[in-house]
């Protein structure tokens, strides 16, 4: 039986410097209290108003970690990384910049290093990565590693 082609890109269909921007996704009061209550987190800065009026940010911010997660749906979304990722190997993230409820996101990868592994079926992709909001200040950035299927030979 013929399997459809994944969307995703093969090893072999990445070119460092090649640059991948996803759709933007709007960060909402919801979001924040599922990802408090999924990840049990519930620090004051993220869920408590009047704790927060009184931060450096004035108002609660999301969670860094809700931000690298919808950063990795958001490669979902574009996706380069759908059908064809093997494993996700390694992440740094540097938080630049609070996202605030109500900031609309997107995810900028750029291909920095490859590195074939044919023993692994593929090879490792090193994607820098940049989190950015509406106004197009970077709020999180940092280094995604991630093992990539081959293209098959009858593809």
């Amino acid at each position: 039986m013929d399997r459809p082609r994944p969307r995703g890109l093969y090893f072999e269909e990445f070119v460092p410097g090649q640059v991948i921007t996803s759709p933007g996704r709007t960060i909402t009061e919801a979001d924040v209290v599922a990802f408090a209550g999924l990840s049990g987190d519930y620090n004051p800065l993220h869920t408590d108003v009047e704790f927060a009026r009184e931060t450096p940010y004035g108002q609660r911010i999301a969670h860094g970690l809700l931000g690298v997660a919808v950063a990795s749906g958001l490669a979902a979304r574009a996706g380069f990384i759908e059908g064809t990722t093997q494993a996700f190997v390694g992440l740094t993230t540097k938080f630049k910049a609070p996202v605030l409820i109500g900031d609309t996101i997107h995810l900028r990868a750029t291909v920095s290093k490859l590195r074939p592994m044919p023993s692994m079926g593929g090879g490792m992709v090193v994607f820098a990565m940049e989190v950015r909001n509406q106004h197009g200040a970077v709020v999180q950035e940092g280094d995604w590693t991630l093992l990539m299927r081959s293209r098959p030979d009858d593809a």
